[in-house]
């Protein structure tokens, strides 16, 4: 069982928090606790060896601590997730492989496309494609189609897996932070098309990638994961494209598992992540 909590600080918390566990005879194996000094707020995750009933405890816990108190108790071990994708096939057949072999920590509802070239490889993994074409429409009119698409899963996230389109501010409010995109750098960089074409232009001698939720301010949400390899002026164009595409498929699957785990908390416009 894991339990999440987020509140405000003061000195007892995770006495009080251990004696309501510890009544319902609930054993923790595993506690990690931060403070943000400055916000004055407290964020712990916790799991316990046993399960118990989860409105009975989560009355008890909300007795002894603050007001503002936000607990999720037993959060859903396997989540749903639904993918949107354009025409790059890396991260989406990522994803796929791993949900294929049940290593992904989540289902895969569905797929959708503004265009259909990755249909076939849906097919091949047996996972629903749905195309819904973005030409010869308004943005809202695209936007509408897609979000009723969506709205017929179940889902816990809506994975961005290179979809190259820019979502409007309704649309992202619609779900709000249950978006994740993956992005081709140390955000911000590099902004705008062919971003590993201006990265060799000027030289770099790293790349790297970025996953983050998908708020209102383009490519400025709250980050989850970031990573970055070396390169060098041995790296071509398309060296520079396959070595960035490996990062982000890594990077992208990181910050998954985060997520899927329960392991990030969303605070202001940042994270507080517990890898371990």
């Amino acid at each position: 069982m894991v339990l999440l909590i987020q509140c405000k600080d003061r000195v007892g918390l995770v006495a009080a928090i251990s004696a309501v566990l510890a009544t319902r005879n609930l054993n923790i194996v595993s506690m990690r606790e931060h403070v943000d000094v400055q916000a004055n707020v407290f964020f712990t995750r916790i799991v316990s060896a046993q399960e118990t009933e989860v409105q009975e405890l989560q009355q008890q816990l909300q007795a002894v601590l603050p007001a503002d108190a936000s607990i999720s108790i037993n959060p859903e071990p396997q989540k749903k997730i639904v993918l949107l994708v354009t025409k790059e096939y890396h991260c989406l057949s990522d994803i796929l492989i791993r949900h294929h072999f049940s290593t992904l920590g989540a289902t895969v509802q569905a797929v959708i496309g503004n265009h259909a070239v990755l249909q076939n490889i849906c097919e091949r993994f047996d996972v629903p494609f749905h195309f819904i074409s973005h030409e010869n429409k308004s943005k809202e009119t695209f936007e509408q189609e897609l979000m009723q698409q969506i709205n017929a899963y179940t889902f816990d996230y809506i994975i961005l897996a290179k979809f190259m389109r820019i979502l409007s501010p309704s649309f992202v409010q619609q779900f709000a932070l249950k978006i994740i995109n993956i992005h081709h750098s140390f955000l911000p960089a590099f902004i705008g098309a062919s971003p590993y074409r201006q990265a060799h232009s000027r030289g770099v001698k790293m790349i790297g990638a970025t996953a983050h939720y998908v708020t209102n301010d383009l490519d400025e949400g709250p980050i989850i994961e970031q990573q970055s390899i070396p390169v060098n002026h041995t790296f071509g164009i398309e060296d520079m494209i396959k070595a960035g595409k490996e990062i982000e498929k890594a990077v992208l699957a990181k910050a998954l598992k985060l997520l899927f785990e329960d392991r990030v908390f969303v605070y202001q416009n940042k994270t507080i992540v517990f890898e371990y």
